[in-house]
């Protein structure tokens, strides 16, 4: 069939089926995205069998909850980044802290506190490595933002999620930090590890069909907000890191890659109250006011709740 036989196709069996009322908008993207899927079948001469077997490769992978992994790995949500910051630019908004994926591990509801917090708790502080990191969160007027959030949350050193990884205590490595009357925030906790697919899991086995690894580097998320701004989701990549330029979902971004520093003073490590070495890294926020002529920067997707 050629693609205006497709077109007429797929409008008799979704548009000229319909009897009820319909929602234009499911319906535009609806019929849009058959008939897509119907061209590449046809012009990809895709047998029965292999349109099965993707029908049940997306089965799993939503039964076994890793969507949120294939959508980084196949450069989705780098893509609704790379729409949202063209959609900034043409409305004049340029300057700000880069955007980059949320990914899928994001948990609502970790504990509050104002200015400074501790994200670990304690378990990996002998055999990790510890980190203070600290900075400003800045408004559209370039001033600092007192009472902004700055939601963070970071992996363990074994590559794990509180919550999803049930071994480790309730909100570790998570924590929502509201900035004091300087706007500034800091917190306490570990230098993170990567992590990679689950080996066996839907995303690596496609991922090796395409000959690429699974990998991320270790990196620290982040939701900054405030009132009348665009809330900013990003993540900081530890310098470094192997894959730290070679991110299987495609986060990484220059602005995004602060310095490390290692602090060995006895008298910074005496004011920590530590007996080795720390690592420090400094990271301003940059945030870009609202406005209505951008498409909203709050995604509305399923996430966990604690």
């Amino acid at each position: 069939m050629n693609h205006a036989e497709i077109d007429a196709l797929v409008k008799s069996f979704i548009v000229d089926t319909a009897t009820g009322d319909v929602n234009p908008r499911v319906q535009q993207v609806v019929v849009r995205l058959t008939s897509d899927l119907f061209k590449a079948i046809e012009d990809l001469d895709l047998t029965p069998s292999e349109i099965w077997k993707g029908l049940e490769y997306f089965a799993e992978a939503g039964a076994t909850h890793e969507l949120g992994l294939l959508a980084p790995g196949i450069g989705l949500e780098r893509f609704i980044d790379i729409r949202q910051d063209e959609a900034e630019a043409r409305a004049g908004l340029n300057g700000g802290t880069p955007r980059t994926i949320e990914g899928p591990l994001y948990v609502a509801g970790a504990p509050k506190s104002t200015g400074f917090a501790r994200l670990d708790d304690g378990t990996e502080s002998e055999q990790g490595e510890v980190l203070f990191m600290q900075g400003t969160v800045y408004g559209a007027d370039g001033k600092p933002l007192p009472g902004a959030q700055v939601e963070v949350w970071h992996a363990n050193l074994m590559g794990n999620y509180s919550f999803f990884d049930k071994s480790q205590s309730h909100f570790n490595l998570r924590r929502t930090i509201i900035t004091d009357e300087q706007g500034r925030y800091q917190f306490r906790s570990i230098v993170p590890m990567g992590y990679g697919c689950p080996p066996e899991g839907t995303t690596q086995r496609l991922l090796t069909q395409l000959g690429r690894h699974g990998r991320r580097p270790a990196h620290i998320h982040f939701f900054v907000s405030a009132a009348d701004h665009r809330k900013l989701t990003t993540q900081i990549n530890i310098e470094g890191d192997e894959y730290c330029w070679d991110d299987f979902a495609f986060a990484s971004r220059e602005g995004l890659v602060p310095s490390v520093t290692r602090i060995s003073d006895p008298a910074e490590l005496d004011q920590k109250q530590l007996s080795k070495p720390f690592a420090a890294i400094d990271f301003d926020f940059h945030l870009y006011g609202e406005t209505a002529v951008v498409p909203s920067s709050i995604v509305e997707r399923q996430r966990a709740s604690a």
